[in-house]
């Protein structure tokens, strides 16, 4: 029996990462840029950079928890509103190891979810 379910699929292949880079729709905000694009899977999927001008290996692992917090709290808003999926890659910024995971919870509801939730385009 298995306890624990990962909480999102993530992207791994650096396939997939050049794609949406290439293809992808862009957002941009101080605190992150964020790749999208519909995929025909059953569940959205997310991948995250960190370069190193965000800092420190302690600052681009916290700035990855925060970002991964936050898709997590989001996520089950999109599947609600919308039948779509998606692949989403979010990119660090300096900022973002600063910020909280409910700030940076508030900017994607009020980007992504504002494009691509409500209207399902």
């Amino acid at each position: 029996m298995k306890l624990y379910a990962k909480k999102y699929v993530s992207i791994k292949s650096d396939k997939d990462f050049r794609f949406l880079f290439k293809r992808g729709e862009s957002i941009v905000t101080y605190a992150f840029v964020c790749y999208v694009r519909e995929n025909k899977r059953r569940v959205n999927r997310m991948g995250i950079v960190t370069g190193k001008k965000v800092g420190n290996a302690v600052k681009r692992s916290r700035a990855r928890r925060v970002i991964r917090e936050a898709f997590r709290l989001i996520d089950p808003c999109l599947k609600s509103s919308t039948d779509k999926r998606y692949d989403f890659i979010f990119v660090a910024r300096a900022k973002t190891p600063e910020l909280k995971s409910t700030k940076l919870y508030e900017l994607m509801k009020k980007q992504i979810l504002d494009r691509y939730g409500k209207s399902g385009n």
